[in-house]
């Protein structure tokens, strides 16, 4: 009997101008990134996407999908996302325009198909390093390897001397400390006058351990947390 990663859900999306397919089938534990971007899990070339407009990541036995703070909204089955979703299978995903399929069915023959295209999305390995991706704002884009066990975040001014410095008038002179302890990162909040978040929870001084696919909020300012 196997006992690796269960090949569990599968998203499915039609090209409306070329017709093309593509499928990708998600793994146990998997956390995929949705944009415009190349480089994002789920690649959807389309104008109304944002470069990072949403991410999908396995929390507690089921898939939630949350908004990265994108320009036009992230909507499942018509309904506009203003936090994390859980995921049933047969829902709609609407990145404003283009629409993706979301089912919990998958073959045998959808994961050998995905594993040859490229597009099966396996959990992520947590190798203690990390990375954040700002998903919102002048930075949008923007990866920034944590490559320090201890990292500050901290508006950007002239006079700065934090390692990550972000173009938002409501993020703090510093905001946040990002540590790494045990191979985990952990988040804390300095105080800050607008906040930290991780998926729509307040960080308080006491930190927040981060999974892979957590969404962080700086202010006014989405980052996703990649792990591994």
């Amino acid at each position: 009997m196997s006992t690796g990663p269960l090949t569990l859900a599968k998203i499915t999306w039609t090209h409306p101008q070329s017709g093309e397919v593509q499928e990708y089938v998600l793994m146990e534990g998997a956390t995929a990134s949705i944009g415009r971007q190349a480089g994002n899990d789920i690649c959807i070339p389309e104008q109304h996407v944002s470069r990072q407009h949403a991410v999908i990541s396995y929390r507690d036995g089921i898939f939630m999908i949350a908004d990265s703070g994108s320009a036009n909204g992230t909507f499942v089955n018509d309904v506009k996302l203003e936090q994390a979703f859980p995921l049933a299978s047969g829902d709609v995903i609407r990145l404003y325009v283009p629409e993706l399929r979301f089912s919990a069915a998958v073959s045998q023959e959808d994961e050998a198909n995905a594993a040859r295209s490229g597009t099966l999305i396996t959990a992520t390995i947590n190798t203690g390093q990390g990375r954040l991706i700002i998903t919102s704002g002048p930075q949008e884009g923007q990866a920034i390897p944590l490559l320090l066990k201890k990292v500050t975040i901290g508006r950007a001014t002239n006079k700065a001397d934090w390692e990550i410095g972000l173009q938002d008038p409501s993020v703090s002179r510093p905001h946040a400390r990002l540590e790494r302890i045990n191979d985990n990162w952990v988040v804390f909040d300095l105080g800050s006058s607008n906040g930290t978040m991780v998926n729509d929870v307040v960080v308080n001084e006491k930190g927040r351990v981060l999974r892979d696919g957590d969404m962080i909020i700086f202010g006014k300012t989405h980052v996703l947390f990649r792990a591994g």
